[in-house]
């Protein structure tokens, strides 16, 4: 067995609600689907039933500015425990709370339901902005989702600080800031690593500190979340118009689990290769 070096994690981030803001860790547990408490909300549209997503903005063009946070730390159950939800207007709900969607549906101008787990076989909205590079422009689609979960496609989204710093180097005006692109982990790469180098990693083993083992199942393709504003980051198509020119509109890749446990931020990230 051989192993290669791939840095150490930076910063590990789990969304309690989906298209919701989340909240960064200093460790998690892993699972097979991915980080303990990762996406296990979700709101959904009444009169269409498909998942609310930031995908399609135009729809709901809100969903950044409120956060998920659990009331407590997850243990390592198969429950989870419930989450405070900050409204823009600075209010905090419970998951728990009996008004939840009722106020949720007031805040965000139109009827959904808060749902405490993933449909069988749930769907969202997505729009596809006008960028060449793009798949499609300039038309909304409907996306499948895996079943049973609450994720676009991936058990787990990672991306290294290489591939950050040379998105910044090619726009230097944009915020490439990682928050932008919603990852659970981070990779702090060496200086080495440089380019994109998620793109050279599919199907392969990463280990992460002495328990968790992760393959890679593809890049991770971008979309008009990141170009969105968060908090103090501006609305910015350059951020997509730039990924869509030089790398496909590829930022980071997904993961499924092949092995759990925990993680830390400073763990070490190598391949495991036989």
């Amino acid at each position: 067995m051989t192993t290669t070096s791939l840095g150490a994690v930076a910063s590990l981030h789990r969304y309690p609600v989906k298209s919701m803001m989340g909240e960064e860790l200093n460790a998690t547990r892993v699972g097979p689907k991915g980080f303990q408490g990762d996406r296990v909300f979700a709101l959904a549209d009444v009169e269409t039933g498909k998942i609310a997503s930031a995908k399609n903005p135009s729809k709901w063009p809100t969903l950044f500015q409120y956060r998920a946070t659990f009331a407590e730390p997850l243990n390592g159950a198969g429950s989870v425990p419930p989450a405070w939800i900050t409204f823009p207007d600075g209010t905090t709900v419970s998951t728990e709370d009996k008004e939840l969607a009722t106020r949720l549906s007031a805040s965000l101008g139109k009827p959904v339901r808060f749902l405490k787990g993933a449909p069988s076989s749930g769907s969202l909205e997505e729009y596809w902005p006008d960028i060449e590079g793009l798949a499609r422009r300039e038309v909304v689609t409907d996306e499948a989702m895996p079943a049973d979960t609450l994720f676009d496609l991936g058990m787990i989204h990672l991306l290294t600080t290489a591939t950050l710093d040379s998105y910044r180097a090619l726009y230097p005006a944009g915020r490439f800031e990682t928050r932008r692109f919603r990852p659970n982990l981070v990779i702090q790469t060496p200086p080495e690593l440089s380019g994109f180098p998620e793109n050279e990693w599919d199907e392969k083993i990463l280990a992460i500190g002495s328990q968790v083992k992760i393959k890679i199942t593809g890049p991770c393709g971008r979309c008009v979340m990141t170009t969105l504003p968060q908090g103090d980051l501006p609305r910015d198509t350059g951020i997509l118009k730039v990924a869509a020119k030089h790398n496909q509109a590829r930022v980071g890749a997904y993961a499924s689990v092949i092995q759990g446990g925990i993680i830390r931020a400073g763990d070490p990230v190598t391949f495991a290769m036989s």
